[in-house]
């Protein structure tokens, strides 16, 4: 079975208890798609169910995603966008939800770290108690410059649990010289609409298709210790720091070269081959830096050493 028909089954599994659609009909569909518009499958996919939801009426958390994994997981080992999983957490801590759609955000935990939660208003869930244990089934994964968060839903059951658990830590320190820096870094678009911060390509969200999108900044980069090569990705704040280029700035850049490529360009000028340490969580496979240092040298002390001695 191709993969295009693996997909096509699942999607009209999916939808069977709403449409009447045939896995011969999704598969054409994303054929059309793939082979012709040259669309990446996952996205491909992500628009067929999109309008197949339009069609049916339903919203996102209406079906369960196939093939999505599932069952009860860490939050550390969460590495996939959109998946449906079961946690059992406790709320470590609750935030100001800054907007009125959101009903509470905050940071759910188990023995191997943290994560952020979500819940929304109209999904009108009970209200988690903070430093309260509860088993949270189907959730739904989300990412967001390669850190993920979970969003609880109107399908998600709470639990709460009469017992204690251990919250790990699962920060992480990281040093070496940045020896490279990956595309999608520089200046970038975000999806506008409510609840999406997807980065756009060519214009486009993978969620919400075209659609007039919002500056933002990042790096994602490479660190070589010499042994090991670490991913890490700065938000807007530290690659604000780490540069000395604002956002606006940023902007004018690229305004004056008719050109976003420009402001990559001018980053791996000014921080590409220099030595940092960064601290944050391990989230996927990145780091997420909140915290960095620059390095006069290479920090691993053996190399140092090494050096001294044939000087």
């Amino acid at each position: 079975m191709t993969d295009l028909r693996q997909h096509a089954e699942e999607i009209a599994e999916q939808f069977s208890d709403h449409l009447d659609v045939t896995p011969d009909e999704v598969e054409e569909r994303l054929e059309n798609l793939v082979e012709e518009y040259r669309v990446p499958v996952d996205e491909a996919r992500r628009s067929v169910v999109n309008s197949y939801l339009d069609d049916a009426g339903l919203e996102r958390d209406a079906i369960r995603a196939s093939g999505s994994g599932g069952g009860l997981v860490e939050v550390a080992t969460i590495d996939e966008d959109e998946a449906w999983v079961d946690l059992k957490t406790k709320v470590v801590d609750l935030w100001d939800p800054g907007h009125e759609s959101i009903a509470q955000v905050g940071l759910l935990g188990d023995e191997s770290g943290t994560i952020k939660f979500v819940s929304f208003q109209t999904s009108e869930l009970p209200k988690l108690e903070e430093g309260a244990a509860y088993s949270l089934k189907n959730v739904v994964t989300d990412e967001y410059q390669g850190t993920y968060s979970v969003k609880l839903n109107r399908t998600t059951e709470i639990t709460e649990l009469d017992e204690e658990i251990e919250v790990g830590d699962d920060s992480t320190e990281v040093e070496g010289a940045l020896v490279d820096i990956q595309s999608g870094s520089g200046l970038i678009k975000r999806c506008p609409e409510e609840d999406c911060t997807r980065v756009l390509q060519n214009g486009r969200c993978s969620e919400h298709g075209s659609v007039e999108g919002e500056f933002d900044l990042r790096i994602k980069g490479v660190l070589d210790d010499g042994e090991a090569v670490h991913e890490v990705i700065f938000d807007k704040e530290t690659t604000e720091e780490l540069t000395g280029v604002t956002l606006e700035e940023a902007k004018q850049q690229a305004m004056d070269a008719l050109d976003t490529t420009v402001v990559a360009d001018e980053m791996r000028a000014s921080v590409l081959g220099r030595y940092y340490r960064v601290a944050g969580p391990t989230l996927g496979r990145y780091v997420l830096v909140n915290d960095f240092e620059t390095l006069t040298e290479p920090a691993d002390a053996e190399s140092a050493l090494i050096k001294a001695r044939s000087i």
